[in-house]
């Protein structure tokens, strides 16, 4: 049980297409998700962004893994000066004109389980905000016009 993959499915009003654009989309990513400085679904493609609580903050260093356009996208996620290393995997299914989103992380249980900022909670919490209200807010609100 401790070393499952926290794992968050919900179905957005907005096409496919749309999803992806905001899942791999620099300047829509910025809008819902994390400031990116640079981003391309390409594999090998390596990104980085800092964020956390107000008092500590991280580096994350992410890898792109797998890429299958507006089916898949895959990533590693660690953080800098800190052992483990997880991977973060968006997958879209056309559902008519939604699309149901999967989102899975795996190897929580890599990081340190002495730093309470890596506790699996703080990840469901995490992902729960960004997937459940962050992302359907961005995606379904443009999707109006």
């Amino acid at each position: 049980m401790k070393n499952e993959p926290f794992v968050i499915e919900r179905v957005f009003d907005a096409p496919v297409e749309k999803i992806w654009k905001a899942i791999t989309d620099r300047d829509q990513m910025k809008e819902w998700y994390f400031d990116i400085a640079a981003f391309k679904p390409e594999i090998g493609f390596k990104f980085q962004f800092t964020a956390g609580k107000d008092d500590k903050q991280y580096l994350h260093l992410c890898k792109i893994m797998e890429v299958v356009p507006l089916k898949k996208l895959s990533y590693s996620w660690r953080y800098d000066g800190y052992e483990g290393n997880s991977f973060v995997t968006f997958e879209l299914f056309k559902e008519d004109n939604k699309t149901r989103l999967k989102l899975m992380h795996e190897g929580l249980e890599t990081f340190p389980g002495s730093n309470p900022d890596f506790a699996k909670e703080n990840f469901a919490m995490g992902w729960t905000h960004i997937i459940g209200i962050s992302l359907p807010n961005f995606v379904e609100r443009i999707s109006q016009h």
